[in-house]
């Protein structure tokens, strides 16, 4: 067997290209053996599926239509979220641009763990994370942000950096509304057990801070949410920063769904508070429609990511350093790391502030109608109006357990893909509509599903 050909060096693009009509042809073929937003059968089905597709996957001698193979069975076993009645999770139908950049990203194969394996990569993601550090803090602030692998590292990072600053008895004051990798990072990183503030209404009430703002000893760093996963709620975070900034606390905010809404002059003001934070989690493989993985943490004072510094001779040499070669390896807590940041560059450029602007607004817009609908709709309840494209409903007089089964029918039989959250003491359906491209009749047709399935 010759050496098989490689996708980076100057036959790269030669090797690629035919290899590139195969994947794509079996998205297709794919796709259409899938027919629909979930392959139906559940996961017995699935598996059994994917098992006999695959066969061997350590086979004596190579097959050469394997790529053919994984790709189709693939994709015939994926959810689709680019299909319309695919709105369970904060999981996007990624850009064909960002999607592409991805593409060279993995040929090219840089790793930014140091300058003279990624120059211009390095060079690429300093300058896209100050510009969206400036989108949050402003442009006459010398903030930074870091590129992570999503919301769980971000948040991670931000506790570590707040260890790291106020040392290691520093207590994590949250809502019950945060997402649960917050109190876990706490866990991890040996902090004192988070404070948990009950949050009834689904947002974080800031008089509910009061009480331990001034009875803990501290320090304490205060997360608050813009853009809650069971329901897209935001925190108000102008009060909070004001009373983290009178009892001298650490204020930290998740914005892993909700900071896609920066780029949107009409949805902006809803994020209003940001900049107070000191650090505040991004996530653009949610509003931002990147594939995975696209994750920031930004951080308003720079000084904070000393702690982060550390020293390998193969690496970053002093001399090296000192000659004027990047440090990289203060960028991260992983050590190789891929170019996320290319894909976030291409979109961001290819599509502009306005291009940007009119995918959030169109998403807003979907959540609006789809609230509509239900309103209007004598079989189904609305929980309440969205805040960003999150919408709950439930059918009306229907019990938990009929809603359960509703959602699972639907995903079993490959027909819709909804989430569920609790709220109120009752379980809903979560609608998370994140496809720019759904029309109100997809949305329509949705709420026919779920009156059909479920059970009386």
């Amino acid at each position: 067997m010759r050496t098989p050909p490689l996708a980076s060096g100057p036959q790269g693009p030669h090797a690629l290209r035919p290899l590139l009509d195969t994947v794509l042809d079996a998205l297709h073929t794919g796709t259409r053996a899938r027919g629909g937003p979930l392959p139906a059968g559940g996961p017995d089905a699935v598996a059994a599926r994917l098992r006999a597709a695959v066969g061997d996957v350590l086979p004596h001698t190579g097959d050469p239509d394997a790529l053919r193979t994984l790709v189709h069975a693939l994709t015939e076993g994926a959810a689709d979220p680019a299909d319309p009645l695919c709105a369970a999770h904060l999981h996007c139908p990624p850009l064909a641009v960002a999607t592409a950049a991805d593409l060279a990203a993995s040929a090219l194969n840089p790793s930014l763990d140091s300058w003279d394996q990624a120059p211009a990569a390095s060079e690429l993601e300093a300058l896209v994370t100050k510009t969206l550090a400036a989108e949050i803090y402003g442009h006459t602030n010398a903030s930074d942000a870091l590129v992570t692998t999503g919301g769980s590292e971000s948040n991670q990072l931000a506790l570590l950096l707040a260890r790291e600053k106020h040392g290691p008895h520093v207590q994590l004051v949250c809502g019950a509304n945060a997402h649960h990798s917050l109190p876990r990072a706490a866990w991890l990183l040996g902090l004192p057990h988070p404070v948990i503030v009950p949050t009834p209404t689904g947002t974080l009430d800031p008089t509910a801070l009061d009480d331990p703002l001034t009875q803990l000893p501290g320090p304490l760093v205060v997360a608050a949410t813009a853009g809650t996963t069971d329901a897209g709620l935001i925190d108000p975070l102008p009060d909070i920063a004001t009373r983290c900034t009178t009892h001298h606390a650490r204020l930290h905010i998740d914005a892993a769904y909700g900071g896609g809404l920066l780029f949107s002059d009409r949805h902006r003001p809803k994020l209003t508070g940001l900049h107070t934070a000191h650090t505040v989690t991004l996530d653009l493989h949610k509003i931002g429609w990147q594939p995975l993985a696209a994750g920031l943490l930004a951080i308003r004072d720079p000084h904070d990511l000393t702690a982060l510094h550390h020293h390998t001779d193969y690496l970053n040499a002093a001399d090296d350093t000192d000659a004027g070669l990047p440090d990289l390896l203060a960028r991260s807590l992983r050590t190789s790391r891929r170019p996320d940041i290319l894909k976030i560059a291409a979109t961001l450029k290819t599509l502009g502030r306005t291009g940007l602007a009119t995918l959030v607004d169109h998403i807003c817009a979907q959540a609006d109608t789809l609230a509509d609908l239900v309103a209007a709709h004598p079989a189904f309840e609305l929980h309440d109006r969205p805040t960003l494209s999150t919408v709950l409903f439930r059918p009306t007089a229907a019990t938990d357990t009929a809603v359960a089964t509703a959602r699972r029918t639907l995903l079993t039989n490959g027909r819709a893909v909804l989430g569920r959250a609790h709220r109120d003491g009752r379980l809903w359906l979560k609608a998370t509509l994140l496809n720019p491209h759904t029309r109100p009749d997809d949305l329509a047709t949705l709420l026919t599903l779920v009156e059909g399935h479920t059970p009386a």
